[in-house]
Parts: structure tokens; sequence; C-alpha cells
């Protein structure tokens, strides 16, 4: 799926199964939420955490709910994500053409 498909398709289901956006403010919070949830799975499955009783590894699904999230707030706010992040990586590339390569930290981690 692309990028705008995934934008049409949230749009759709949204004003169908979802009744309306929530308001920008609120998807904020939202997103603040997922990825709070992403970070506790992140720090039980990779970190020093264990999972509690109940606890599931459900790390693709809060994935998907941050990207869900950020979808919704990209349509709200008009912002097309492909060509954001065309703009982004010519933006990354020209930053940090060499920036990785010299970086010490990082040739000392391979």
């Amino acid at each position: 799926m692309e990028i705008k498909e995934l934008q049409e398709k949230v749009d759709v289901w949204i004003k169908t199964v979802g009744v309306r956006y929530f308001n920008e403010l609120t998807n904020m919070a939202i997103l603040t939420e997922e990825v709070g949830e992403l970070a506790r799975v992140m720090a039980r499955k990779y970190g020093e955490q264990s999972f509690k009783e109940g606890e599931k590894d459900n790390l693709e699904d809060e994935m998907a709910d941050v990207l869900w999230v950020l979808v919704c707030l990209a349509n709200q706010t008009g912002v097309d994500l492909t060509e954001a992040m065309e703009k982004n990586f010519m933006k990354k590339t020209k930053r940090d053409e060499n920036r990785h390569k010299n970086n010490p930290k990082i040739r000392e981690a391979e």
C-alpha cells in the first residue's frame, strides 16, 4: 500500500465507521498515548523490563496504532505524507551526507 492510498483509506474509514475525526489536539494527545504504549512494549521486548502477567508482545499492533493516528493528523492538517517524506529524505541526505560515515561512535559498533 502506498502512503497516499493509506491516507485515503484512513480518511474513508474515519468518515464512515469513525463518524468524524477527533480534533487535532485530541489526536495529538492520542498519538502521545500510542507512542507510550509502543515504548512500553519496546522496553519489555528489547530493554531490561519483563512483560507483566497478561501483557502481550503486540509490537506490530502498537506501531500500526502510532501510524494510524499520525495519518489522521496529516489528513486533518492537509499534509501529503508522500511529499513530506520525499522532502525529508532530501533534507537528511544533504545534512547527513558524511555525518554518520564520519561518526566514530557508529563505526565502533560495527
